[in-house]
């Protein structure tokens, strides 16, 4: 394979440093700490514990969601899947779409994308080096796919016919209607051959795991990022369902995150009751 980070695509944009704001909440920051990560300043930790005075299971229910797309990932490396593009990735902490899919496949093969600087910037640094060949990092906005799919990294990992785990991991909820993001999904999937997986993972308020009090403080999340951070679009299960549209869905289904591929508590069921994460296939 061979390839390092100036694999095509992996090349940077004109200086990512000088478009971070380090006095606003940034999403993956908040992200990154709720999981445990490092990489967050002050006002980031603040927006967290807004968040979770707000939802108590919050850190729990994030960390949940990125053990459903290790367990994804995982299932995708097993049925032999080596080629995954990862969009709105979030800033590398533990369990990354590389290192899960390759101790299954040594030979996988990765492009992370996500369109903020300040990600990109830790993403090349942490996961796209001179030790971690195969893998790419491409500042590209999911909202715009033709040029996703344009760019040299994702055209070379999905132009020759090999099925691809397209992972969207909670970054869905940040795309809003006016942006039409089920046909962004649909768009992306196109060119991916048959065989290939659609991941997503998605906040959801309103469906048969989800109580009249939960919706209600969901409402109030919605508010508050839209205050703090950045918008917010939770959406109802049969919404959430539409991307799967055309593909085979795995079993069990749009589910809990903690419930897909695991045996899950009541506690994680509960945590995770309002973070759905579901597979579907390609025909």
């Amino acid at each position: 394979m061979g390839r390092q980070s100036t694999w095509p695509g992996d090349e940077g944009t004109s200086a990512p440093s000088a478009a971070l704001d380090l006095d606003r909440p940034h999403p993956a920051r908040i992200y990154n700490y709720l999981i445990g990560g490092k990489d967050h300043f002050a006002v980031d930790r603040e927006a967290a514990q807004a968040l979770t005075r707000l939802v108590p299971e919050s850190r729990d229910a994030m960390r949940l969601n990125r053990a459903f797309l290790a367990r994804s990932v995982r299932s995708a490396a097993e049925a032999g899947i080596t080629r995954f593009l990862d969009v709105g990735t979030g800033i590398p902490a533990p369990d990354n779409t590389h290192e899960v899919a390759r101790e299954v496949r040594p030979d996988a093969r990765v492009v992370y994308v996500d369109r903020d600087p300040l990600v990109v910037t830790h993403a090349r640094a942490l996961a796209a080096h001179p030790g971690e060949p195969g893998t790419a990092v491409v500042q590209a906005d999911l909202r715009r796919p033709e040029e996703l799919l344009a760019a040299p990294a994702v055209a070379e990992l999905i132009g020759d016919g090999e099925p691809v785990a397209l992972v969207l991991g909670a970054v869905l909820h940040f795309v809003a209607e006016g942006d039409e993001p089920h046909a962004v999904v649909r768009r992306l999937l196109d060119p991916l051959a048959p065989g290939s997986r659609l991941v997503v993972s998605h906040l959801c308020h309103e469906s048969q795991w989800v109580g009249e009090e939960d919706r209600e403080r969901a409402l109030e999340v919605v508010a508050l990022y839209r205050e703090m951070v950045d918008r917010l679009s939770p959406r109802p299960l049969p919404a959430i369902e539409e991307f799967f549209d055309g593909l085979d869905l795995l079993a069990p289904g749009l589910v809990p995150c903690a419930a897909w591929g695991a045996d899950a508590s009541v506690g994680e069921l509960r945590a995770s009751r309002g973070f759905l994460g579901g597979v579907g296939v390609k025909r």
